[in-house]
């Protein structure tokens, strides 16, 4: 268990898992992907989270990701591993294999397939465990979009109480929940935004940062409006924040991950082909989003 407190300040993309036209992990794609990134003043990055399709990649292909981007990140930057899975034993491996290749810490997404029984106490006991039996600090997921569980501010604040929990990422966009969050949990315990369609009232809330898939092809901007928040540049920050808008729907609530990968094609990076069951972007919504992006001013990385 890690007694270290990780300072988590600032954005992370959760970066896309490159696939090659045999649906097989592009090894140099990723390598030159980060290579790109890290130009830019970026804290770090989350590998392996809903961006990176955890749940469509196995077990080697997993570590075989961690090892290639630990190998791409440099040091001053920080690998956040996903590493939640259905169950609290295989959630618990992955994070001890996590931590041996490098990762500064995990996210852990709730187990969601027996939804029905993920109560409180449920979620409770296995973050603890998770967190137990780790090495590296862990940060709470909270991505009810995808996984159908909200995770509440009393069983948040409870989980938090845990020593080896840091953090929570929390996509699910309620402000009133995040604010309570921050009243009620330790004061060691951070917050970041799960999206950037809110980043800039998060921080407002009291979030550190965010992890934010619009950081993949608007790193400047993500990191201008936590700039400019910092600064006091309020009008800055909410115009910035206002502009992007768009193109952060289109790439997540909107088409998610293929219109994530298309964007970064357009923009000069790899973005390649989304892995089966997930389909390409179509041709008329491609056009669309290339208008969007027109429009939001984004130019090649």
């Amino acid at each position: 268990m890690s007694n270290n407190v990780l300072q988590l300040e600032g954005i992370y993309p959760p970066i896309p898992t490159p696939f090659n036209a045999k649906s097989r992990v592009a090894t140099k794609a990723l390598t030159e992907n980060l290579r790109i990134w890290n130009r830019y003043e970026l804290r770090g990055y989350v590998v392996l989270g809903s961006n990176g399709e955890l749940v469509l990649l196995n077990d080697q292909e997993r570590l075989h990701v961690l090892e290639v981007a630990r190998a791409a990140i440099p040091p001053n930057k920080l690998m956040i591993a996903g590493t939640g899975c259905q169950s609290t034993l295989q959630t618990i491996d992955l994070t001890r294999q996590a931590a041996k290749i490098g990762a500064d810490a995990v996210l852990v997404v709730s187990p969601s397939y027996y939804k029905g029984q993920m109560t409180s106490e449920v979620l409770i006991e296995y973050f603890h465990r998770v967190a137990d039996a780790s090495l590296i600090p862990v940060i709470i997921y909270n991505m009810p979009a995808c996984t159908g569980i909200d995770l509440d501010a009393r069983t948040v604040t409870a989980i938090a109480e845990h020593e080896n929990i840091l953090a929570i990422k929390d996509s699910g966009g309620n402000l009133a929940k995040m604010a309570e969050i921050h009243h009620l949990a330790p004061l060691s315990f951070q917050l970041l935004a799960g999206s950037a369609s809110f980043l800039l009232p998060a921080l407002l809330m009291g979030a550190v940062g965010g992890v934010l898939a619009l950081a993949n092809i608007a790193p400047n901007q993500c990191l201008s409006i936590r700039q400019h928040f910092i600064n006091g540049e309020l009008d800055q920050a909410r115009d910035l924040q206002e502009k992007m808008l768009p193109v952060n729907t289109a790439v997540t609530r909107g088409w998610g991950v293929p219109a994530l990968k298309a964007a970064m094609e357009m923009l000069g990076m790899y973005g390649g082909l989304p892995r089966p069951p997930l389909l390409p972007l179509s041709e008329d919504r491609k056009q669309d989003l290339r208008c969007i992006l027109q429009e939001a001013e984004l130019s090649p990385c």
